[in-house]
């Protein structure tokens, strides 16, 4: 199964690919889409949903995972990431998809083993996770733990059901 990480941002957005088969996870691409800070909201925000959507339909993935917002001591900053995400969830939905979304403890908890750790110890784990990889920047290392924890979540799902 291909599942698309996102780590959602008005002015960039982390993108992070992975194959999950089983418990074994692979690296298939990351990447940040990036939009023009001097560019009106609105046409930031459809700039990043076409972006996302060619994102997509390019590699077709069966599902995705986003980050859930943090609330930002600048509540305007919290409005604009939640646009974002807002845009990432309807761009994933309206292609078919089935949406995951974690808290940010969540997922650091799911890659690092506590839900406390630091960006670096974050980072240092998906490199890890997903040996010999070249990851495109902050973002797009989030958006690849994104999706490890969505793999680990659905794996844990199947499980269950059994």
């Amino acid at each position: 199964m291909i599942l698309l990480g996102l780590d959602p941002g008005l002015g960039t957005t982390g993108w992070g690919l992975i194959r999950a088969e089983g418990n074994r996870l692979s690296h298939l691409a990351n990447g940040q889409l990036k939009t023009d800070a001097q560019a009106p909201l609105p046409r930031r925000l459809a700039h990043l949903d076409a972006m996302l959507a060619a994102l997509i339909a390019d590699h077709a993935p069966q599902g995705a995972a986003v980050e859930e917002v943090f609330v930002n001591s600048n509540p305007q900053s919290t409005l604009k990431l939640a646009h974002a995400r807002g845009v990432a969830i309807a761009a994933a939905a309206r292609a078919g998809l089935d949406v995951g979304e974690y808290a940010p403890r969540l997922v650091k908890k799911a890659v690092v083993g506590t839900g406390t750790a630091e960006k670096a110890q974050v980072h240092a784990m998906v490199s890890r996770l997903l040996p010999g990889i070249k990851i495109a920047g902050a973002d797009a290392a989030d958006a690849l733990a994104v999706a490890i924890c969505h793999a680990h979540h659905l794996a844990s799902a199947r499980a269950l059901s059994r």
